[in-house]
């Protein structure tokens, strides 16, 4: 039994990827429209079912034969975010947990206001890089160059905490080094490779994947810091003898269809951090 005293390991993520694809939870994501063919196929990869479901006339029936609802505001639009609203009120009722990627928070007032009104509607984890999630908790930093973080992941830290501690979220910071922050613990995952960087879609897929994983376990915390290990593993193990960004999907995909704990354990740390 894992407790909030102690941090996953590493053969906690192991075992949750079992978990996962002998479950094969199904996963509802309302995406956007660049990352929905890379944040399927790594769901399929993983062992999930990915349904890629956004009109604003079925969300809500959809949600409740999901087994999680994933929500990226990558591309909005009026239409998009209505149908968000539905499916996650839809999420709550049904008490299944949801994930939000609040993408480019901070880059424009619409997109910022969508991504608070959304946060207020209690998601279990929010994904997001450094920028994201410091304009998402309302504090000062430097702000997102389009969806692209213009600070280290070090720097969200402080401002997740408070974040989760207002709206009771698991919180998730990628960067250089991965976050995951509730409002007792921090934990840092080590892992993956810059160039995952470089093919769009890559970040927006680890929402997908992490909607599997809470899917599948009942504590946020680990799972979140399980999926954030998995992925880091496979992202590192794909820039292996990579030529370029673009054989980072296919063999990304492939690594996390193939990955064990040998591989984790191998590629990866997870170890305790106290932000300043």
């Amino acid at each position: 039994m894992i407790t909030k005293s102690a941090l996953p390991t590493l053969d906690d993520a192991s075992s949750l990827c079992d978990v996962v694809r002998s479950q094969g939870p199904l996963v509802q994501n309302i995406t956007n429209y660049v990352a929905m063919t890379l944040s399927a196929n790594v769901l399929l990869a993983a062992g999930a079912s990915p349904a890629m479901v956004h009109a604003e006339e079925e969300v809500a029936d959809f949600v409740r034969i999901a087994s999680a609802l994933v929500v990226n505001i990558g591309t909005l639009s009026p239409s998009w975010v209505a149908s968000m609203g539905k499916a996650v009120h839809a999420a709550v009722e049904d008490g299944k947990p949801w994930v939000l990627d609040p993408v480019g928070c901070g880059a424009t007032p619409y997109r910022t206001e969508t991504a608070r009104s959304l946060a207020l509607l209690k998601p279990t984890v929010i994904r997001g890089n450094a920028s994201e999630i410091i304009a998402l908790a309302g504090a000062s930093g430097a702000a997102p160059k389009g969806v692209d973080s213009a600070v280290s992941s070090h720097a969200a830290v402080g401002p997740a905490r408070v974040l989760s501690r207002q709206i009771g979220a698991v919180i998730a910071i990628t960067g250089e080094t991965d976050f995951v922050v509730d409002a007792n613990v921090t934990a840092a995952v080590e892992g993956g490779d810059p160039l995952m960087t470089t093919s769009t879609g890559v970040g927006c897929a680890l929402s997908a994947l992490t909607g599997a994983y809470v899917a599948s376990c009942n504590d946020p915390f680990v799972a979140t810091v399980s999926a954030m290990a998995v992925y880091a593993v496979a992202g590192r193990i794909a820039a292996r003898g990579a030529g370029g960004p673009g054989d980072v999907p296919i063999r990304l995909c492939n690594a996390l269809n193939l990955i064990d704990a040998e591989a984790l354990r191998a590629n990866a740390e997870i170890h305790p951090h106290n932000p300043a």
